[in-house]
């Protein structure tokens, strides 16, 4: 038996979501979890999703591209509350 691209599943921290699917998407991640979990052990679809998402966006080549262009101009502006401007001198200063 061939094995599912999404493999075991790391242990991590959880934000809840709540997402509206058709019906027939829903159905065919069931069908996915159950399999799934014949290959690595009992999961239901709810768990498998943010994996998913998560493989698809590692595999969005469009999305990686403009991910790290997105970082590397966060990087390139100042950061900070002052947004890097000096705050004005005070008589302190001098």
């Amino acid at each position: 038996m061939s094995n599912l691209k999404l493999g075991p599943l790391p242990k991590l921290g959880i934000v809840r979501m709540t997402v509206p699917m058709p019906e027939p998407l829903k159905e065919e991640l069931d069908l996915y979890a159950a399999e799934y979990g014949r290959l690595y052990g009992e999961v239901d679809a709810a768990t498998l999703i943010p994996h998913m998402l998560e493989a698809f966006l590692r595999s969005d080549r469009g999305w990686r591209s403009r991910k790290s262009k997105v970082a590397a101009k966060s990087r390139a502006t100042p950061s900070g509350p002052s947004g890097g401007v000096r705050p004005p001198a005070t008589d302190a200063d001098h």
